[in-house]
């Protein structure tokens, strides 16, 4: 293994942490229930989920609270996840599991390459993105995941009409997601003004809290897809 290969290694392990007993046994029992390894062609959501349903993904779930409570909440509805950290992962499954829930498929790996490989174009209802990694120093601005680039990519995936939705603590990554995604063709504001309300409501997560406690202020944005 080359050197630079193994330090990329070493830091994924200690930025994820170890799993504990039972995140290892949610992932080795759980997922065939509920995972999907990365396709070579889109899915055809309405054959795995056994029907045409709202349907939204959250990229970057975290520790799985918003998806969790979203997808009990709403059954009628169809969720996905993609997380690229198994300890998220294994904590999800067990509290899907543990309500019984069923309106869920989860992937366990980078977000770019899924939206690739495994969405259709207009696959979507909504897209939510919270507290992604802020990269807060301004030589690692350009490893934020909101980039032109990006938003491109999620245009492609969601319905017209479809809504982006995007909450982060820091300022300077707020107005980073703004000025990219004002300027992008195939989206409208709607999350900042007009009182615009998450229906259903957005719960807090574990990243949020954190922020808060240091004293930072939470922007939550959403966008709507143009038709065309």
């Amino acid at each position: 293994m080359d050197q630079p290969t193994h330090r990329r290694i070493r830091s994924f392990v200690k930025r994820e942490g170890r799993l504990t007993p039972g995140q290892e046994k949610n992932l080795a029992e759980l997922w065939p229930r509920y995972g999907l390894s990365r396709p070579d062609a889109p899915i055809d959501w309405a054959a795995e989920f056994g029907r045409d349903a709202y349907r939204t993904l959250e990229i970057g779930f975290g520790a799985g609270e918003v998806l969790a409570d979203l997808a009990i909440d709403n059954p009628a509805r169809d969720f996905i996840g993609i997380e690229v950290y198994r300890t998220g992962v294994g904590r999800l499954l067990g509290a899907l599991d543990g309500a019984g829930a069923s309106n869920v498929r989860v992937f366990c790996d980078d977000a770019v390459d899924i939206l690739a490989s495994a969405f259709a174009e207009g696959a979507l209802d909504e897209v939510l993105l919270y507290f992604p990694d802020p990269w807060p120093k301004k030589r690692h601005h350009k490893r934020r995941i909101v980039q032109p680039v990006f938003a491109a990519e999620i245009a492609r995936v969601l319905k017209p009409g479809g809504l982006w939705r995007l909450a982060t603590d820091w300022v300077n990554y707020a107005e980073h997601m703004r000025a990219v995604l004002d300027a992008h063709a195939a989206f409208d504001n709607v999350g900042d003004r007009d009182g615009f309300v998450s229906d259903p409501p957005r719960r807090d997560t574990r990243f949020e809290n954190r922020g808060i406690k240091k004293g930072h202020v939470v922007h939550d944005m959403a966008y709507r897809r143009r038709p065309g």
